[in-house]
């Protein structure tokens, strides 16, 4: 990745990052910070992984993705230098990357939130100097890679740290936080923990005007948001909330203006495809993201929350080097039946092992689907008005389902 950039005139140090790694909720907290920069004022870059249904979804300026023309352009500038790399050729992640970074330097953006892809320590994002660090929660996924315990994973995401960077994070399990601690301490770096080192609380309400919510505080030193309403719903997004919040103190305290209404106004604007996202109101679809067993049991949590159902059909399928049978084991919870189905990607889980490993502990109805519009009308036909049907498992999944229903294939 230095390789690359050098070539490319180093657009990474010509840019004024936030950069964000964790296991669960790094896109809802990196759109969170972003909605608030850009309300204060500042032109604000947004780098965000996997996208839905166009590529040019990772990469975004005030909002708005990168243009065809201007990633034509970039892409154009930097294949003639992937081409001569050719003993050690970037990556498609690798070339996304520097494609955003260039995008950023063109357009002259105050500040840029990058997201990790992957880890942190060896993740292609990782070659900026940020000005804050966010490490979001810390939970079992792409262990093949990263390690299969929480230490081991937790290791990989303080790769980010950088020394004299303020680094933010949430309450995490007690291994995880002695990890991130010595990370912190050997970096010379401030970790702060939204809970403990930043004060921070929230409660669940529910009004005739906004429906079920959840309301958040924060107090430090520089700032004060009181009974902010988190944007986006589900529990885990108050958690997600505070590390945002966390980080717009640590710039205030760098000196950035961002004035706290400006802040808590942004934050209401956000919205943000595929998470706990109502789709279709007849028969009620929500479909969601999560893709690890701890963002599966976020999610029928905040299901259970925040919509009212008489009885949920889920639609599931993942890749196949997913913790899966710690994914299942939280859909049973929340699924009155599950139909499984394959995603458009050679790393499927394939449906009918899918079948074969939830029938084998759960007695809940299931069945299979080749593909996701047969699963759609198998839910269809066993639901009323006042029943769910919910997708999920897979960023690739919930893409399919946006795309089939905007070409109206989802009958």
């Amino acid at each position: 990745m230095f390789r690359l950039l050098k070539e490319l005139g180093n657009p990474q140090d010509k840019i004024k990052a936030i950069h964000v790694a964790g296991t669960k909720g790094k896109g809802s907290t990196c759109h969170m910070i972003a909605a608030m920069l850009q309300n204060a004022g500042h032109r604000v870059g947004l780098y965000t992984s996997p996208h839905f249904t166009d590529l040019r979804e990772r990469i975004c300026v005030d909002g708005e993705r990168i243009s065809e023309r201007d990633f034509t352009r970039i892409i154009a500038k930097i294949a003639p230098v992937v081409r001569r790399l050719e003993r050690d050729e970037p990556t498609f992640f690798e070339v996304v990357t520097a494609a955003a970074f260039l995008h950023y330097v063109n357009k002259k953006v105050d500040l840029a939130v990058i997201e990790t892809g992957l880890g942190g320590r060896l993740d292609s994002t990782n070659v900026v100097k940020p000005l804050v660090c966010a490490i979001t929660s810390i939970s079992h996924d792409h262990v093949a890679q990263l390690g299969n315990t929480l230490e081991k994973i937790a290791e990989e995401k303080a790769g980010i740290f950088k020394p004299g960077v303020p680094v933010i994070t949430t309450r995490q399990p007690a291994g995880v936080k002695k990890v991130l601690r010595a990370a912190a301490e050997d970096k010379k770096c401030d970790l702060r923990i939204v809970g403990e080192d930043l004060e921070f609380s929230y409660r669940f309400e529910c009004s005739r005007a906004t429906g079920p919510h959840i309301r958040v505080c924060m107090s430090t030193p520089t700032s004060r948001f009181d009974h902010l309403q988190v944007p986006l719903l589900g529990e885990h997004q108050a958690h997600n909330c505070g590390i945002a919040l966390g980080v717009i103190d640590a710039l205030r305290q760098r000196g950035y203006v961002i004035p706290e209404q400006a802040a808590i106004d942004g934050l209401a604007k956000v919205h943000i495809e595929g998470r706990l996202e109502i789709i279709r109101d007849n028969p009620r679809t929500v479909v969601d993201v999560a893709h690890n067993a701890s963002s599966i049991a976020a999610l029928m949590r905040g299901i259970g929350q925040n919509i009212t159902y008489d009885s949920m059909v889920v639609i599931f399928g993942c890749a196949s080097d997913k913790d899966i049978d710690g994914m299942l084991a939280q859909v049973q919870l929340g699924a009155d039946k599950v139909i499984f189905t394959n995603i458009d990607s050679p790393r499927s889980a394939d449906a009918r092992e899918l079948h074969a490993r939830f029938t084998e502990k759960c007695f809940k109805m299931a069945q299979v689907a080749d593909n996701l519009e047969d699963a759609y009308r198998i839910a269809r036909s066993c639901v009323t008005r006042e029943d769910l049907i919910c997708i999920t498992g897979s960023f690739l999944l919930v893409g399919e389902a946006k795309r089939l229903l905007a070409q109206g294939k989802l009958d």
